[in-house]
């Protein structure tokens, strides 16, 4: 219990604005118990009244338990309206606060668990929290029925009051038991369960690809495995709920019998009437029912911990490193940066070993060397993907350290050779980073990304859905609305990592003719696969073993770096 009254106190902030709710779900659990406690008594009195032929008293009792039940039942209404309504509006506040969490995760963090992990916190934990929530609330107010009905007994015959206190004791004792075994296996599930959904996840976004490897058998052989290992767990956390339930209904059918066996000799010795032994009997079961809604109370209980303990292992930075950002604001940046002596390793695997460069604003700068030579991780740097560097790297000559978010991410764009692309209309995928994009704005970006004229020639025009992922563009086409949104946002540095690598030649000169459109306004950066697409670029740097070992014009690198005019032949020779 201890634990949810902490969980109850950390989730409580997201459902505090809702407390409206919380009060007439309270209000109508006190109206509630109060008619429980009265509906027993008056019970036993139409029995008395009935057995002695009281007909007047009879049926104006009648009457006054008829309006107690049709009350409860208004308010059970109203109770359950209450409940939907704080379940569907605290969902809502979780999920967002969740998602933006999320957002916050360092790209280390999300590449090494995966996103099924943290798509199964987004759905199903905030789902369970909500759901546990109000669910804990409605079942308080049961409890709180059963304690009513508990006084009333009490009040109506104290020995039977005792007898059933002592059935409910043994039974939690039982439920408590139950509920500490099967908390440590839905630990065990749950987690099995996030590496199943990533495993899913994995398989769907890489359908195309295990299709063309030709490795169905070995992916469904894994997938067969995962499966089966939840289902073992689940299977086993089954098992155990229903050996405890069946001792539960073992034990409830021994005091069923025993409370007949006492009612029976307290009738005999005169210490109570049949009619109020009857009611005792009667309202046994709602006793009974007691347990029960106490055994689910505690199941909630569990369910709520574990997924309150999952969420707040990401919201409150517990278990899963998050980026951090200074409190420097820079409204408007030049573009000018700088990397002094910066030293990077992957897993103790150095990368970039006192590397040392700058560049000026509104610079077109190209990186060139061999593979695993530092290229792409200048840009993750640049880009605050990874924070775990020596050295300093600047923009306008303040560390990127002390920057806040907004001063980096708005100004900085990164175009892959594979960018991603939403689910959405080309419109909308360029409103995502302005939102009060105006049509004329619209056209003018996808005009100098060379765009245009492709989406003019589709029947949706720029209201055309691309599919999951760009999937019904071409690379190029991705390349150049990637090209186009980084326009529209007007950060002021724009870096191409490997954009035009795996284009065909029409395609690499519509995206060679889009940067040249906008050099001399943006700071731009190359990482460059074909030698041939930075050739006009300001300057070239020659990257060899994490160090720039050269730099200059393409014509001067010709002439004095020999590792430079290497890759350029060889490139020359494979198009011939």
């Amino acid at each position: 219990m201890k634990e949810l009254f902490k969980n109850i106190k950390r989730i409580w902030p997201y459902f505090k604005k809702h407390k409206k709710y919380i009060i007439g779900m309270m209000i109508c659990s006190i109206l509630s118990i109060t008619i429980s406690i009265a509906v027993p008594i008056y019970n036993a009195r139409l029995i008395i009244h009935l057995t002695n032929s009281i007909f007047t008293k009879l049926i104006l009792t009648a009457i006054v338990i008829l309006l107690l039940e049709i009350s409860w039942s208004v308010l059970d209404f109203f109770q359950d309206m209450f409940i939907q309504k704080l379940y569907r509006e605290s969902r809502y506040e979780l999920e967002m606060k969740l998602g933006s969490e999320v957002l916050k995760l360092s790209d280390a963090t999300l590449k090494h668990n995966g996103t099924g992990l943290f798509i199964e916190r987004i759905n199903s934990d905030t789902d369970t929290i909500a759901g546990c929530f109000t669910d804990l609330n409605r079942y308080i107010g049961n409890i709180l029925k059963g304690i009513g009905i508990f006084i009333a007994i009490f009040i109506i015959n104290k020995i039977a009051f005792i007898f059933l206190i002592v059935r409910l004791i043994i039974l939690f004792i039982v439920q408590h038991k139950r509920v500490t075994e099967l908390t440590n296996n839905q630990k065990k599930y749950r987690k099995e369960r996030d590496k199943l959904t990533s495993f899913v996840g994995e398989l769907v976004r890489g359908a195309s690809d295990i299709k063309m490897l030709n490795a169905e058998n070995s992916f469904l052989s894994s997938l067969d495995k995962k499966i089966k290992e939840n289902n073992s767990i689940s299977y086993k956390t089954r098992r155990i709920n229903k050996n405890y339930i069946l001792v539960e209904d073992v034990i409830s059918n021994f005091f069923d019998f025993m409370l007949i066996v006492l009612l029976v000799m307290l009738i005999m010795n005169n210490n109570i009437e049949i009619a109020t032994a009857l009611i005792i009997h009667s309202y046994s079961n709602n006793i009974w029912s007691l347990s029960n809604i106490v055994s689910w109370f505690f199941d909630i209980a569990k369910d709520f911990n574990i997924s309150t303990n999952r969420i707040f292992e990401i919201i409150d930075n517990e278990k899963y490193e998050k980026e951090i950002f200074g409190n420097t604001n820079l409204k408007h940046i030049e573009g000018n940066f700088e990397f002094k002596n910066v030293c990077f390793a992957y897993d103790k695997q150095k990368v970039l070993k006192d590397l040392s460069f700058s560049v000026n604003a509104n610079e077109t700068v190209a990186f060139v060397g061999k593979s695993g030579a530092g290229k792409s991780t200048i840009f993750n740097l640049l880009c605050k993907l990874y924070d775990n560097y020596k050295g300093m790297i600047t923009i306008d000559g303040v560390d990127i350290k002390e920057l806040d978010k907004n001063t980096i991410r708005g100004n900085i764009t990164i175009i892959s050779q594979s960018p991603y692309i939403f689910n959405l209309s080309i419109k909308d995928n360029l409103k995502i980073v302005k939102e009060n994009l105006t049509t004329k704005e619209m056209k003018e970006a996808c005009r100098l990304a060379c765009l245009d004229e492709f989406i003019e020639s589709l029947p949706d025009k720029y209201d055309t859905v691309v599919g999951e992922g760009g999937v019904t563009l071409s690379g190029g086409q991705k390349q150049r609305l990637a090209i186009a949104r980084a326009l529209v946002q007007k950060t002021e540095i724009i870096l191409f990592d490997e954009a035009t690598s795996a284009l065909d030649n029409e395609t690499q000169s519509k995206i060679q003719e889009a940067i040249n459109n906008m050099k001399k306004e943006y700071t731009i950066l190359i990482i460059a696969h074909r030698l041939s697409t930075i050739i006009n670029a300001d300057r070239i740097l020659y990257l060899e073993n994490g160090k720039i070992i050269a730099s200059g014009s393409h014509k001067e690198l010709l002439k004095t770096c020999k590792s430079y005019k290497a890759l350029y032949e060889a490139e020359i020779i494979k198009k011939r």
